[in-house]
């Protein structure tokens, strides 16, 4: 399979769906399916009809990491890039390997349709919203290959579910399924019947339901926020919130509540 055919894309309605494209390997991911990834996300941004993008895996995995047949104990082989340790260093906080996914000005879904593993966990980490088959299953992988936390994972996991329950995810390596991975709070569980269209039908409610205005502003909050004290996060919201009361997306939100129908948002 060529590099272009690894990772899909389409557009239905308002979601753009970006679909790893590599069943007969689980999804494994190469430098190929890396670039393919991230040019598929540029589309989605680029494009205004696109509210909100959802991405999940083809066949019976998500992700199960990096493509251990292009990994060698001498290192990581010609076509896979170099580690971060190796590249200059990059103090931008939304600049790091994964780490843009915060980003990306539109909401982005995990849709976990089975095994996630290394790299492939740590993508769906950057997400805004993670729902997984709850028979799947999911595993840092790391400490069981004689690596470390990969793409800042040690930094964004405790964050998303406790400082404890964290190491011992990535200290263990350990498997877990999707009913354990919901109740630490790391994913919500749904079943594996009708799985892709009802995550695409909670994608499509964001993309149709709420200002995209609002939820481009939302997300900058939610993640800067991550480094700043509550001082400087309530003067940005304080100071947004002025912005909006002048917008084309405030006076639909009131209108449309008022008169009782579906909004019609422009994003301005």
């Amino acid at each position: 399979m060529s590099d272009a055919q690894a990772v899909l894309y389409a557009v239905t309605g308002r979601v753009a769906t970006i679909t790893l494209n590599r069943p007969d390997k689980m999804n494994a991911w190469t430098p190929g399916m890396e670039s393919g990834f991230r040019a598929a996300m540029d589309r989605a941004v680029a494009d205004e009809a696109v509210r909100a993008i959802m991405i999940t895996g083809a066949g019976r995995g998500f992700c199960a990491g990096a493509d251990m047949g292009r990994l060698t104990p001498a290192g990581p082989g010609e076509d896979k890039p170099a580690p971060a340790a190796a590249r200059d260093y990059d103090p931008d906080n939304f600049g790091q390997r994964y780490s843009w996914l915060l980003d990306v000005p539109k909401p982005i879904v995990a849709a976990i349709n089975g095994a996630a593993a290394g790299v492939g966990l740590c993508i769906t980490l950057y997400c805004d919203l993670r729902y997984m088959v709850e028979d799947a299953k999911l595993t840092t992988a790391f400490a069981r290959r004689g690596l470390i936390a990969e793409h800042g994972s040690a930094w964004i996991l405790p964050r998303l579910i406790g400082p404890m329950a964290a190491a011992d995810l990535l200290l263990s390596g350990r498997v877990l399924t999707g009913r354990e991975a919901a109740a630490l709070g790391l994913v919500r569980a749904l079943p594996a019947l009708g799985f892709i269209e009802a995550v695409h039908d909670i994608t499509a409610e964001l993309a149709e339901l709420s200002s995209p205005r609002s939820m481009r502003i939302i997300k900058r909050q939610l993640y800067a926020g991550l480094f700043q004290d509550l001082a400087t996060a309530t003067h940005l919201a304080d100071t947004e919130q002025v912005k909006c009361f002048t917008t084309e997306d405030f006076r639909e939100g009131v209108a449309h509540f008022v008169e009782r129908r579906a909004p019609a948002f422009t994003g301005r």
